[in-house]
């Protein structure tokens, strides 16, 4: 099968785009591997494909796999180019687009400026809902990695989040708890683990070492975990600028059962054919 793809970023987060709304694709996990490896693949953090919607009201359905070939809820740099890829492509012209995911419905706005805002959905801090093992829900929970222990926050974003608080993303150990952290047995589906820096009170650094695919450039629903976990310590205001590895998000929430809104940049970068 020779199947056409286009590459694209959103902070460096990067991905592999398939039109599956013009044509029948079904991808088993050792092809998404293969998509997705650096040397014999395309190479990219996760696939993105788009689909024709199951329910009514909606414009697309949007499937995301990270590079290990699991299927995951959400993703929200891959929503961004997600918006810019169905408007290149001239599948929609809509400034608004409605996208069903795995985890929900989300709609998306493409800006004047070519950004895209995305309307995150409201966090879930309820354990159950994450899914981490606890036996009530907290601000931060005790929580031991490698023998030491450590105070994280946990929420879900459509998928499970881990933020842990470090002085300086630059020294943090990433590498070491990462994979400690991703693999808990206290989360039962594994989790996104966000090691956050709080600058000041609309400011925040973030590394993201993201379930199934190591550390990322950027990490959307991670960002969004970030500064909902900051705001519930009350150390974050409404409105805070993430920056990444990659490049930089704004993140805004009104607190409560209101939608984190999240707006940055998608990059295309090229296009191919590659054979499956």
């Amino acid at each position: 099968m020779h199947l056409p793809f286009v590459k694209m970023h959103g902070l460096g987060n990067d991905f592999v785009v398939i039109d599956a709304y013009r044509r029948d694709v079904r991808l088993n996990s050792a092809q998404v591997r293969f998509l997705a490896d650096r040397r014999f693949g395309i190479g990219c953090d996760q696939v993105l494909l788009v689909e024709k919607p199951t329910q009514n009201g909606v414009d697309f359905r949007y499937r995301i796999f990270n590079a290990d070939g699991g299927e995951v809820e959400q993703c929200g740099n891959g929503a961004r180019c997600f918006a810019r890829f169905v408007r290149d492509e001239g599948l929609t012209t809509k400034d608004t687009i409605v996208v069903e995911t795995a985890s929900g419905v989300i709609t998306l706005y493409v800006e004047a400026n070519g950004e895209v805002r995305v309307n995150m959905g409201a966090p879930r801090f309820e354990p159950q809902q994450i899914p981490f093992t606890a036996d009530a829900e907290a601000d931060k929970y005790p929580l031991e990695v490698g023998g030491e222990p450590l105070a994280i926050g946990a929420v879900s974003m459509g998928n499970p989040h881990a933020v842990l608080r470090v002085e300086d993303i630059a020294t943090a150990e990433v590498e070491r708890l990462g994979p400690l952290l991703e693999s808990h047995p206290r989360f039962p589906h594994r989790v996104n683990v966000g090691f956050m820096q709080i600058v000041d009170r609309r400011h925040i650094r973030l590394r993201v070492f993201e379930r199934g695919a190591g550390e990322t450039l950027a990490c959307g629903t991670g960002a969004c975990a970030a500064v909902a976990v900051g705001r519930r310590w009350g150390e974050l205001d409404d409105t805070v600028r993430v920056d990444l590895p990659g490049g930089s998000l704004t993140i805004h929430w009104d607190g409560g059962n209101q939608p984190l809104w999240m707006t940055g940049p998608a990059t295309r970068v090229f296009q191919g054919e590659i054979e499956l």
